[in-house]
């Protein structure tokens, strides 16, 4: 079981933002982010959207950072991808 953050890359709300995903299973994830008091708002289906200000911390943490194809490659092997047409409207 692994913790993943991607290259914080998407702009939103004046900052940068990156993934966190596990490439287990969710209980893993939210564990991982109540850990490191990520808001339950930051999760998105399948993610948490993280600031590009706290990622050397999850890092030290444990999460481990990788580039953005490979988190998402090993979020869909991991069977817990949520595909854009299935998410919220």
């Amino acid at each position: 079981m692994t913790i993943l953050v991607d290259a914080p890359l998407w702009p939103a709300h004046g900052r940068l933002w990156a993934h966190l995903v596990s490439d287990d299973n969710l209980e893993e994830l939210h564990t991982f982010a109540r850990a490191n008091d990520l808001p339950a708002r930051a999760f998105d289906l399948d993610h948490y959207d993280v600031p590009e200000e706290i990622i050397p911390r999850l890092v030290v943490n444990g999460a481990h950072p990788v580039g953005s194809k490979e988190l998402v490659r090993r979020l869909i092997a991991s069977g817990l991808r949520v595909r854009g047409r299935d998410r919220r409207r």
